[in-house]
């Protein structure tokens, strides 16, 4: 996910961002515990876009 498509959310639009990419992150980790996962860049993006989320959510907070 691009950070220039996160910044045209709304915050209550990434704050479920948030809550849908931190619930895709729980399956995945899940997935590869059990072996089952196929690409594990998976994890990786999914935290880097949490992380991406956050700081964009922060930002909005920060300055209104």
């Amino acid at each position: 996910m691009k950070p220039s498509a996160i910044r045209e959310m709304g915050t209550e639009e990434l704050e479920h961002k948030h809550a849908e990419l931190q619930e895709q992150l729980f399956r995945l980790r899940v997935q590869a515990s059990l072996g089952q996962l196929d690409n594990s860049l998976k994890l990786r993006e999914t935290r880097r876009d949490i992380a991406r989320v956050k700081t964009i959510l922060k930002e909005k907070q920060v300055s209104p």
